[in-house]
């Protein structure tokens, strides 16, 4: 969207609660961040179908109102999960740097990943500790509620287990790495794996819009070639991948299963994760 045609039309925070479905206090305080944290993650999914369709998804406030509140049967992904939650945080009294950070699940050094994620640091009134949010990152590593910005502490957010660590790297600013505790084989003993890196350097609005086009339409971009779908439920986690719909439950175990064709994909997506695939999309390339 044009500058020029950029609309500001205040946020609508009342809009906002009722669709994630959060009836607690309106207070700018810790519990009422972990709250509304976890209450947006559980209402709104995860989706790439924008860009999986060609287009960059506007990040127009007024666009992802209309779309993840208003609509209710569409999700987005991370610059559009977390500008909305940043808005809402905002309209909750707290203050909220907006930040970008490199995905570094499976890369070996932290310089091989481009900044391609948005995350957000919360400030609460009175609180020394400023807090990591973030309902956008893709992943089953992903925070079910903030933590506070604090090294080498585990931290237990809902059922997930998280923690942040410094990590080396080349430049002046402090590097911080979200890691995430990772059952295996359905046991409680796992490892350590880091997630994203980011450091506290601010970005701005046109920063995201830049990144966001990138991702959405670079033909080697995953989310320019695949579905890629996740919805937190009561049990676990669900994602598809492509042509994979992977359930992995709160114990660790994991179960898989395939679409047969595109009917029974737009049937998934719906059924499992409340969403309606856009006319003329197709899912299964």
């Amino acid at each position: 969207m044009a500058d020029s045609a950029r609309t500001t039309t205040p946020f609508d925070l009342g809009a906002y609660l009722d669709r994630i479905g959060w009836e607690g206090e309106r207070r700018p305080d810790a519990a009422t961040l972990r709250g509304v944290h976890l209450a947006h993650l559980r209402a709104i999914p995860f989706e790439n179908l924008d860009a999986l369709g060609g287009t960059a998804p506007s990040l127009d406030l007024a666009d992802l109102m209309a779309k993840l509140v208003h609509g209710r049967r569409r999700g987005g992904y991370c610059y559009e999960h977390n500008t909305l939650f940043a808005a809402a945080l905002e309209a909750l009294g707290l203050r909220v740097t907006r930040l970008t950070a490199r995905v570094v699940v499976g890369a070996d050094r932290v310089e091989e990943r481009p900044r391609t994620h948005m995350a957000l640091l919360a400030e609460i009134p009175g609180d020394p500790r400023p807090y990591l949010a973030d309902v956008g990152f893709g992943a089953i590593g992903s925070l079910l509620e903030p933590v506070p910005l604090t090294a080498d502490t585990e931290f237990h957010d809902a059922s997930r287990r998280h923690r942040l660590v410094h990590v080396p790297h080349r430049g002046p600013l402090e590097m911080w790495a979200l890691e995430a505790h990772e059952a295996r084989g359905g046991a409680s003993e796992g490892g350590w794996v880091a997630q994203y890196a980011f450091t506290l350097e601010p970005f701005e609005q046109p920063d995201y819009e830049v990144i966001n086009w990138h991702i959405a339409t670079n033909p080697r971009s995953p989310f320019s070639r695949r579905p890629y779908v996740q919805r937190l439920t009561a049990d676990g986690h669900l994602l598809l991948d492509g042509d994979r719909l992977t359930e992995t439950r709160a114990d660790g175990t994991v179960t898989e299963r395939r679409p047969a064709d595109e009917t029974e994909a737009r049937r998934m997506l719906a059924e499992d994760f409340g969403i309606d695939v856009p006319e003329g999309l197709t899912l299964l390339r």
